[in-house]
């Protein structure tokens, strides 16, 4: 089969053999379109048993067939024509045919189709490249290891820095050498192969890619040959693989080691961060019965702002006015949600509203709050040692930080005993508190919060830890990762203090579903429920300004 592409008025034919090619703008891709208007990872054209079926990578401007935008994967026969960007694509089963053109007709009913089921041999059959590439790859690597000496550059001192950069000099000689004796296979990219062995022996190997790709939001590793991404909110199979085993152990070392963590069989798991402060967690065997496996929470490399989450329709402007205001009245504020619903993401924004004047420590098991004010100390959590020694939690550091003389305390996760040293600091002075807990709504906040009061050891009856939380907490704001993958806030809710044995809370905004799009989007929007915070005389006796319409007055 060949295809023939007409990109910037260029005409180009090649070969196609049996395997993936990923289409887009990005360096690794195997048909790279470099138009602003394609992304990164456009679409994936999968050629097997001399059909070709294309399918859209959830991309921005989505992939045309004949003119028709296409939601599922699409059979290429009868010399369909794709359009990507400005570019245009055909398949064809015999030679080279003339540049396809845009005028075509729409696409025939019935011609979507699901891509084929894998045969037996699994991957390698999909691409009967992989395998040679993986050899010559696994030689290379090999050979670099001989010429680099890294006790000798390490006694000397060369930095990481340094390391790299004799790596690549040590690949790209090695490389040039066999291609120079005619020893490359014919299909293998040289630049694509020296890159690959870099990131294999410096880097973090094949995920390099998909931590580069803007669209992938999560990244998860279950063993070698199944690496799975998360775009749009969505999960997907991605064509990323490992060698083997011993390759996801090498990453984990990788990002592990300069932490100051382990992972052995005596410590099957890890939780750790990446230097741009993506969230890692790593878990091995024995525990890990399908392999190594890791997965990455990609830390977006801008920081979202309260526009961005109007924009993306987390909330609306009327809740992004009114948590400002809290933050400014130095309101206590609670984050709850469930995994990956965006509890950090928003935290992050709540931050963002505090002033650059204050001192803020932030607390974390694993740092990756990324604050834009200037006077912001960071502490993270330390793990116990191989000896089961000199571990320092999120309880010992809230209790130091008290001694710290912050304006702002904010807790990145509240999961245990420190629960009840966060509640005395925000009733001690420390105003303006921020924190997040998983709950499944505001009214489960309360009953998380006392749940891990007990955890801490205290004796302590439930109405006093009740009172604790009444007087402590003044906003809860809830948010939930919906069935389309879009995060949303669902409550604005107040505490407002306790009756008898039971916390009062009123909701100020509320998330209202009005029912489910064609796309599979959920409709709905967040309205303001008549309710008006008890503390809003507050705002008033300041002089600040205030639009009384956002309560829905």
């Amino acid at each position: 089969m060949t295809l023939t592409t007409l990109i910037d008025g260029r005409r180009d034919v090649r070969e196609l053999t049996d395997g993936t090619y990923v289409i887009g703008r990005g360096e690794t891709c195997r048909v790279r379109i470099d138009q602003p208007e394609v992304s990164e990872r456009h679409a994936i054209l999968t050629v097997r048993d001399g059909r070709a079926i294309i399918e859209d990578l959830h991309s921005f401007n989505g992939t045309l067939v004949n003119g028709e935008p296409i939601d599922r994967a699409f059979v290429l026969d009868g010399g369909k024509v794709v359009q990507i960007g400005s570019s245009l694509l055909r398949v064809s089963d015999g030679p080279a045919d003339e540049a396809p053109s845009a005028a075509v007709a729409a696409p025939v009913e019935g011609d979507a189709a699901e891509p084929p089921a894998e045969e037996d041999g699994g991957s390698e059959a999909e691409d009967p490249m992989r395998e040679l590439r993986r050899s010559v790859q696994t030689q290379i690597q090999c050979e670099l290891l001989k010429r680099m000496d890294l006790k000798k550059l390490t006694v000397q001192g060369v930095d990481r820095e340094g390391l790299e950069e004799t790596a690549r000099e040590k690949i790209h000689a090695i490389v040039a050498e066999v291609v120079a004796n005619g020893r490359l296979p014919d299909g293998i990219d040289p630049e694509r192969l020296e890159e690959d062995v870099f990131n294999e022996a410096m880097r973090l190997g094949p995920l390099e890619d998909l931590l580069a790709d803007d669209s992938v939001s999560e990244i998860m590793v279950n063993g070698p040959d199944k690496v799975y991404v998360e775009r749009g909110g969505r999960l997907q199979l991605s064509d990323c693989q490992f060698a083997d085993d011993a390759s996801v152990m090498a990453v984990i070392e990788r990002i592990v080691a300069p932490l100051g963590r382990r992972i052995d069989e005596s410590q099957p798991y890890v939780d750790a961060r990446l230097a741009d402060g993506s969230r890692v967690n790593a878990i091995i065997a024995p525990l890990a019965l399908s392999g190594p496996t890791v997965t990455i929470r990609k830390f977006s490399r801008r920081a979202f702002s309260a526009a961005d989450l109007t924009r993306v329709g987390t909330w609306n402007d009327d809740i992004a006015s009114f948590m400002r205001l809290c933050v400014s009245l130095r309101k206590n504020i609670v984050v709850a949600g469930g995994t990956g619903s965006g509890k950090t993401t928003l935290l992050n924004v709540l931050s963002g509203f505090i002033p650059r004047t204050e001192r803020i420590v932030t607390v974390e098991d694993a740092a990756e709050l990324r604050l834009q004010q200037p006077h912001v100390v960071r502490l993270e959590a330390r793990p116990p040692n191989i000896e089961g020694k000199g571990a320092v939690t999120i309880r010992d550091l809230v209790r130091n930080c008290l001694r710290m003389r912050p304006d702002r305390i904010i807790v990145g996760e509240c999961r245990g005993g420190e629960a009840l040293d966060m509640l005395q600091a925000m009733n001690t002075g420390h105003d303006g508190s921020l924190t997040t807990v998983h709950a499944n709504s505001p009214r489960d906040v309360v009953s998380r919060l006392e749940t891990m009061v007990l955890m801490s050891g205290m004796e302590l009856p439930s109405r006093a830890i009740r009172e604790q939380i009444a007087s402590a907490i003044d906003i809860i704001i809830h948010e939930s990762r919906l069935s389309d993958g879009s995060r949303r806030v669902m409550a604005v809710t107040e505490v407002t203090g306790l009756e008898g044995d039971q916390i009062v809370m009123q909701d100020i905004f509320v998330f209202r579903q009005s029912g489910v799009g064609p796309d599979g989007r959920i409709a709905g929007e967040l309205c303001a429920t008549g309710s008006v915070p008890t503390w809003i005389d507050q705002v008033r006796s300041r002089g600040a300004e205030i639009n009384m319409g956002m309560f829905g007055g």
